[in-house]
């Protein structure tokens, strides 16, 4: 099985964010995004890994070795695949078009999940789905009275489903997904000024293949600041067994309340931290007070309560109360 991983977006709604460090590379309970989403694919898959395409913008050589390592540590042979253009869902797919090939997962990086990956041997594919109470914000599914998909609408005005496609498809055959995505492309099927995936579904379902949801026990937003704190509270509850402080973490006359995610080098000192907070390396907290909150690595937290909070690397926060959302490098005092 092979795994295409669209992640060339920039990020928009989770600045100042993203304007040093790419979406899918934010770490959130002490790991990147698309590492995250990668390892748990790997983890739900019945199926070996062969191959991961990571198709991204020009994000430079010290990511693109980043991503390479990833693919490396899950026993994968990592792609680096350009899509210089914003052009749509189904045109960031076929940039990973050396994927295309056999049993396929296409995971788009915004979104975290757990998922029963096991897929009827009679279906042709899975299209992974959330039930959502507001419909009209999504892409939907529209299933028969067998539970096969029969239709994909877009941000429905009128109720037509309430299962929300979130970023995740299994497809059985690689290359018929290749040919639906290039005959978008050759046949100029584009709306909106771009190629979208469900077009593609739409015709292979009318052409007979045979589709169905997916299930999924957690879907995990990573689009906006409120959404990746929220995760990252969410990924410390599930991985708390897992959580473990590093021996050269210096932590005096402080408490920390699990689940929390704890850096190497990271130092605490008359502070109470936690539960739900992660701490990039190298981080220090002082005379603070600070829960369900993300912090990269290398930043400075002193004389401050913090709750709903989302800081960035290099950051220096010294002060009042606050909810805020800070990016690399820059200081409050």
């Amino acid at each position: 099985m092979n795994i295409i991983i669209p992640m060339a977006g920039r990020g928009s709604r989770l600045r100042p964010h993203t304007l040093t460090v790419p979406k899918p590379l934010v770490p959130v309970g002490g790991k990147p995004i698309v590492e995250r989403l990668a390892e748990d694919i790997v983890a739900m898959s019945t199926e070996k890994v062969n191959e991961i395409a990571f198709v991204i913008g020009d994000f430079g050589k010290e990511t693109e070795e980043q991503l390479l390592a990833i693919a490396d540590r899950l026993g994968a042979k990592g792609h680096i695949c350009y899509q210089h253009e914003p052009l749509g869902t189904a045109h960031a797919i076929l940039c990973g078009k050396q994927c295309l090939d056999g049993p396929v997962v296409v995971a788009f990086a915004d979104t975290l999940f757990r998922a029963d990956f096991t897929i009827d041997p009679q279906a042709d594919g899975v299209l992974f789905v959330k039930k959502v109470d507001n419909p009209r914000a999504f892409g939907v599914v529209v299933t028969d009275a067998n539970g096969t998909i029969e239709d994909y609408v877009e941000k429905p005005a009128e109720f037509v489903s309430d299962l929300a496609m979130i970023g995740i498809y299994a497809f059985r055959d690689g290359k018929r997904l290749h040919s639906e995505l290039q005959r978008l492309i050759d046949e100029n099927i584009i709306k909106g000024g771009e190629y979208q995936l469900p077009d593609a579904l739409r015709h292979m379902t009318q052409a007979g293949l045979r589709f169905e949801p997916g299930a999924v026990t957690e879907w995990m937003d990573c689009g906006n600041k409120a959404a990746t704190v929220d995760t990252n509270q969410r990924i410390l509850a599930l991985t708390a067994n897992e959580l473990h402080t590093p021996s050269d973490a210096e932590i005096e006359n402080s408490i920390v309340l699990p689940p929390c995610f704890i850096g190497s080098g990271v130092q605490i000192r008359n502070s109470v931290v936690g539960p739900h907070v992660s701490l990039g390396e190298g981080t220090i907290v002082e005379d603070s007070r600070i829960q369900n909150t993300l912090i990269q690595h290398g930043s400075v937290i002193q004389n401050k309560v913090l709750a709903d909070s989302m800081i960035g690397a290099h950051a220096h926060v010294n002060g009042q109360p606050a909810d805020i959302s800070l990016g690399d490098y820059n200081e409050i005092q």
